[in-house]
């Protein structure tokens, strides 16, 4: 699993991509390199994905909570792999509440975002 962070520029935000490399039997992903993007869009409208995403949900939501980051947005993505295949990932959008809406983030604002992408990491068994 790849995590990608993707700070928003002259916004107090930022994305994070989660490309999902390994089968999550727990959700009935089984398999996740894929030969095109359209390939991935059948994944991502299973029901176990759309379960991943409301755990994601939940899970971020308690790890948030109480930090002055909330969720902008939650989505499935179409990830590029090695060797021209395509997985799925999910996109996830941290906004820092506290922020005025035309700053970025500091460097340790980021450093916030990478610890909490682990801990979802983590919690969720992804990698």
């Amino acid at each position: 699993m790849a995590i990608r962070l993707v700070p928003d520029q002259d916004r107090p935000s930022a994305a994070i991509e989660i490309s999902l490399a390994r089968p999550l039997p727990d959700y009935d992903l089984e398999q996740m390199d894929q030969p095109t993007p359209r390939d991935v869009d059948g994944v991502l409208v299973s029901q176990g994905f759309r379960d991943l995403v409301d755990d994601t949900r939940g899970v971020l939501t308690e790890i948030l909570s109480g930090t002055g980051f909330e969720i902008s947005q939650l989505t499935g993505a179409i990830c590029p792999g090695d060797d021209e295949v395509y997985r799925p990932g999910l996109w996830i959008v941290l906004k820092l509440t506290s922020a005025p809406t035309n700053g970025e983030l500091s460097a340790d604002s980021l450093a916030r975002i990478k610890t909490f992408a682990d801990q979802l990491e983590k919690r969720l068994n992804l990698a």
